[in-house]
């Protein structure tokens, strides 16, 4: 199993990509650490994987609350142990042009997608430079390649997260520490479902969205946790300060 006797702490890992994660890292023998801010899904998470055999705890984590951040982070490390951080929360935002984008959701998008990162490695980093090994895995998106018409709010806030990761990356390589970034494309996750409600017609919506891959359908959430694993392995021990984009060949068409 490529992550036994590794403890693993994930957020936003309720659902979607984030609970994906959480049962594949579980599957190579990780002890999962759950984080969400959802503490009526979360712990369901970390039973299912009690359940199949796996060892994980849920924590209750709002990613934008810094101190809070810090000390879950400490207190992991102590009764745990940490070896890979997974910065999965993120959050998106209604369809708008710039100048239709209010400034409070603009700033929610901020709070959750950087901030929630930053605050990650800023917790994490300290332990993980101690021990001198660790994995870091920021979740970006497509967005972090291209800029996304009438999603500026989080194209700027996914673009960041990329950047940053470049940053973590040459600051801690030479402590040991690796900082890596998925960039997945479309996915279909509850996330998902909140963008495409605002549709006339949401079916259509996503049909059309499928139809922009050159593999004509979404990416799964296990597809995209199998690239997390990857990145968070040590079969990825040469890998750093990478975005890895997992998008069905959409930039290919």
């Amino acid at each position: 199993m490529r992550l036994e006797d590794e403890t693993a702490l994930i957020t936003g890992a309720a659902s979607g990509i984030g609970k994906a994660t959480s049962l594949r890292f579980a599957e190579e023998g990780a002890e999962v650490i759950v984080t969400d801010i959802n503490s009526d899904e979360g712990p369901k998470i970390a039973d299912e994987i009690d359940e199949a055999g796996g060892d994980a705890t849920f924590y209750e984590l709002d990613v934008t609350d810094a101190d809070r951040f810090d000390e879950l982070v400490a207190d992991v490390y102590d009764e745990h142990g940490l070896d890979i951080l997974v910065n999965n929360a993120g959050t998106g935002h209604p369809s708008a042009y710039v100048e239709e984008t209010d400034t409070s959701m603009r700033d929610f998008v901020m709070d959750v997608n950087i901030k929630g990162v930053w605050n990650g490695c800023h917790a994490a980093l300290p332990h993980l430079k101690e021990q001198g090994s660790g994995s870091i895995v920021n979740v970006g998106s497509l967005a972090s390649i291209f800029g996304l018409p009438k999603q500026a709010a989080y194209s700027l806030s996914k673009g960041a997260v990329l950047n940053f990761t470049r940053a973590v990356a040459a600051e801690a390589g030479p402590k040991g520490v690796r900082a890596n970034t998925v960039c997945p494309g479309f996915t279909d996750t509850p996330l998902l479902d909140q963008f495409l409600a605002a549709a006339d017609d949401p079916e259509e919506a996503r049909q059309k969205l499928r139809e922009d891959y050159p593999l004509k359908r979404l990416g799964e959430p296990e597809e995209i946790a199998n690239c997390i694993l990857f990145l968070a392995s040590d079969e990825a021990s040469w890998v750093t300060g990478h975005g890895l984009v997992v998008d069905g060949g959409y930039r290919t068409s």
